[in-house]
Parts: structure tokens; C-alpha cells; sequence
């Protein structure tokens, strides 16, 4: 039996089927600054252990939550991943605590390959921000919901 062609259903795109899926440019761009801000925290407190490295996404996302949706998910998003990456930072640094020093052979090691990630994945996330996609870090702890 053969079905009329008028009958057969295309299969849906993966793609957006609209303009209207998208997020403007401005909100492209600020959830960019979400991402990016993450490192002008780090640079502005780094003699300080970067704790402003989370900083940056807090205010956008407190800014711009109400107003931009795409924002909103993206620097949550952004927040998110580096509340995380402190936690394992600050881990590691109580690990060297309680060992008396000898936690430094594994947090400096450690420390390395999380800050090199950190640093390849925070730049990705920017570039998906900026092309519109709902760019999802992996690993992360998702606190802010």
C-alpha cells in the first residue's frame, strides 16, 4: 500500500524554523559578556586568589534576568560553571591544608589542568553566546537554577 505524496509529514528540522527563535544581537552580545566577564573577574582579582571570577555573571544575570531570556539562562549558566571551578579550587587548597603542604603534588597538577580547561571552556561558551546557542558547560554544578 502506498501513501499519496500530498500525505506524507516532513520530518522537523533540527534548526530554528523562525527569526523569532533566535535572540537578538543584543542579547547575543550580552551573554557573551556573561561569559567573558568571568575573566576580566579573574584579571582584576587575581592577587586575591581570583575570587571575582564569578562576580561578572552575577551582575549581568541580576541585571538582564527579567528583560532577556537568553541572557538570563546564559550568564545562570555562566554562574553556574564558576561557582563550581572555585569550589574545586578551594578543595584543592584544603587539601594542601590538611596534608601539611604535601596536597600541593596533586592540587598544583590539578589546579593546572582545571584552570587550562577552565579557561578553553569559558571562551567556547563566548563564541556559542555570541552565534545564539544555549551553550552548556560540562561538569558544572547547577546551584543556580
Amino acid at each position: 500500500m502506498s501513501v499519496p505524496p500530498e500525505s506524507v509529514v516532513p520530518p522537523p528540522s533540527n534548526g530554528p524554523t523562525a527569526p523569532s527563535d533566535l535572540p537578538s544581537a543584543q542579547e547575543r552580545q550580552w551573554a557573551m559578556f556573561a561569559h567573558l566577564s568571568a575573566l576580566l573577574g579573574l584579571i582584576l582579582t587575581g592577587h586575591w586568589l581570583g575570587w571575582g571570577c564569578f562576580l561578572g555573571p552575577l551582575i549581568i544575570w541580576l541585571v538582564k534576568k527579567d528583560s532577556m531570556p537568553f541572557v538570563d539562562d546564559q550568564a545562570k549558566e555562566a554562574l553556574n560553571f564558576n561557582i563550581t571551578v572555585a569550589i574545586v579550587f578551594f578543595a584543592l587548597f584544603v587539601l594542601t591544608l590538611i596534608t601539611l603542604g604535601l596536597g600541593v603534588l596533586i592540587a598544583v597538577p590539578v589546579g593546572g589542568i582545571v584552570g587550562i580547561a577552565w579557561l578553553v571552556f569559558v571562551i567556547i561558551a563566548a563564541i556559542r553566546a555570541n552565534e545564539g546557542v544555549r551553550y552548556r558547560y560540562p561538569y558544572t554544578l547547577r546551584l543556580i537554577g
